[in-house]
């Protein structure tokens, strides 16, 4: 199913089942999305408090969610 019409779904109320269905689909999307955003940041050099701000966390927030999950080989800079 294309994003956008999950996302028409999910904002539709006449079939709240298929809606939340929809809801969890876009969390999931969203919830990958935003690891390969940490991944490419951390790439380019950015550290965690940079990181964090532009998602309108704390560094440890951040930092907890994703330090485990980011692919290895990535070279994290430090503070």
């Amino acid at each position: 199913m294309e994003s956008s019409h999950v996302a028409v779904t999910a904002a539709d109320t006449s079939d709240p089942r298929a809606g939340l269905r929809a809801v969890v689909s876009l969390r999931v999307l969203a919830d990958t999305l935003e690891l390969r955003q940490v991944e490419a940041a951390l790439r380019a050099g950015m550290k965690w408090q940079e990181i964090a701000d532009a998602l309108g966390v704390t560094r440890q927030a951040v930092h907890k969610k994703y330090s485990k999950r980011v692919d290895p080989s990535i070279v994290i800079p430090r503070r």
